[in-house]
């Protein structure tokens, strides 16, 4: 047995130990019962300290995937589930509210999101939609219309209950304890919460003006064997940056044939100013695609759709059976009703001219001051600072809430940063709060 975790230890940290037991126990390699080396034992035939195993046994029992019984030794479980603990999405969520100006939150304003009540008025005159248990997950009007403009050819489609619920699920059915998966960095706080939850080990990759850089996507290909890549194609939280078609098709290509499930989050939607963009148009067999519509239609309508690998989708919809088996037809049928609806549409071209002044005059005050941000997209302003805490705690002594960047960080980016949701600024505030930033942030 010794040889086993021996011969599969390639990264000698305590991370890497932890990762490479945990994929021999998801093989079958390492099955339940197992007795494990002892600490010393697997040190020294690593070469390592002691500490080091330590820590990786602590780890794996904190996943659940060993158990350690005092002297009769440490063994395999079958795998109970970690609790879970969004600590990251809770330091980013946790104050503010109280605030007089709270942009720490990543939500839209709310006066330009379009009008429910015509709409649910003409849905609520069709009566009730659902009068069975067993009629399909997704509204015939809808699906049609989200294929209508989805990015490629989707070979499954669903709805869920919001881009976090999509994102829980597809993980769910790919992502296992130890498996290596690529992140963007920074990154979405609840998607890192996530899969620390499942045990995952994240390979951070870094961005430019274009999307993930494909010099450090094919180094973690090469060097890490992950099973997924996470990536959000449009308006990028927390920088804005937007995937370029010609990026999409640069990454596909290094990902081809590699066994690598892509799992886009595009949570913008379409207050965007970028055109939607996936990889799925070079890779629809290897595409899982998540659309919400809570940023664009309104946050309390609590839809995100589904679409590409049939393989994940059909999963994704056979484990719903056993939980809320559907998401409220009547949502949507007041989504389906909006994206056919022209009135709507008219206020979302309103809702993307105005984010994207409220982006130009904020970035353009911020350079002018000597401060630099990013926002070329969506709603949020990814802003340098001087250090964290004080820019944190200057600007609520003026009455405003921004997020720490801290938990967007999947790996350390040498510069401390702050997210502040400009797309909640008023237009007439805008030149006001960048003066606050800008003190803020140069400490």
């Amino acid at each position: 047995m010794l040889d086993v975790i021996t011969s599969a230890v390639d990264d000698r940290s305590a991370r890497g130990i932890a990762g490479a037991v945990s994929r021999l126990v998801a093989s079958g390699r390492l099955p339940a019962g197992t007795r494990l080396p002892t600490v010393r034992e697997l040190a020294t035939e690593l070469g390592i300290s002691p500490t080091t195993v330590s820590q990786a046994w602590r780890t794996l029992a904190r996943a659940g995937v060993i158990s350690p019984r005092g002297r009769a030794g440490t063994f395999v479980l079958a795998g109970a589930p970690a609790a879970a603990d969004p600590r990251r999405y809770r330091r980013v969520t946790r104050s503010p509210g109280r605030l007089p100006r709270d942009y720490s939150t990543g939500t839209p304003d709310s006066a330009l999101l379009p009008d429910l009540a015509p709409v649910l008025a003409r849905v609520a005159r069709g009566g009730n939609l659902t009068l069975s248990y067993l009629d399909d997950p997704v509204l015939p009007a809808l699906e049609k219309a989200l294929r209508g403009r989805w990015p490629f050819p989707p070979a499954a489609l669903t709805v869920v209950d919001g881009a976090l619920d999509a994102l829980d699920r597809v993980t769910g059915a790919l992502v296992g304890f130890g498996s290596r998966v690529l992140v963007e960095n920074p990154s979405f706080p609840p998607l890192l919460d996530l899969l620390e939850l499942v045990g995952a080990e994240v390979v951070p990759l870094p961005l430019d003006g274009e999307g993930i850089r494909p010099d450090a996507l094919a180094r973690a290909l090469d060097a890490a064997q992950p099973v997924v890549l996470y990536l959000q194609p449009r308006a990028q939280n927390p920088t804005g940056v937007s995937m370029t078609v010609a990026r999409a098709q640069a990454l596909a290509k290094l990902l081809a044939g590699r066994g690598v499930t892509v799992i886009e989050d595009d949570h913008i939607g379409d207050v965007a100013a970028a055109p939607p963009v996936s990889l799925g148009m070079f890779l629809p067999d290897a595409t899982v695609h998540i659309r919400s519509f809570s940023k664009s239609h309104g946050p309390d309508l609590r839809l995100a759709a589904v679409g590409g690998v049939e393989t994940v989708v059909g999963a994704l919809v056979s484990r719903r059976l056993l939980g809320p088996g559907w998401s409220s037809r009547l949502l949507q049928a007041v989504l389906a009703e909006l994206l056919e609806d022209p009135e709507t549409e008219r206020a979302l071209a309103a809702a993307r001219a105005t984010y994207a002044s409220r982006r130009e005059r904020m970035t353009a005050a911020l350079a002018a001051r000597g401060v630099r941000a990013l926002a070329d997209d969506g709603i949020n302003l990814w802003m340098e600072v001087a250090d964290e805490q004080v820019a944190l705690v200057s600007l609520a002594a003026r009455g405003i809430g921004a997020a720490p960047g801290t938990p967007f960080e999947a790996a350390p980016l040498g510069r401390a940063h702050l997210r502040v949701t400009i797309g909640l600024i008023p237009d007439a505030d805008i030149d006001a709060v960048a003066q606050l930033l800008a003190e803020a942030a140069q400490g």
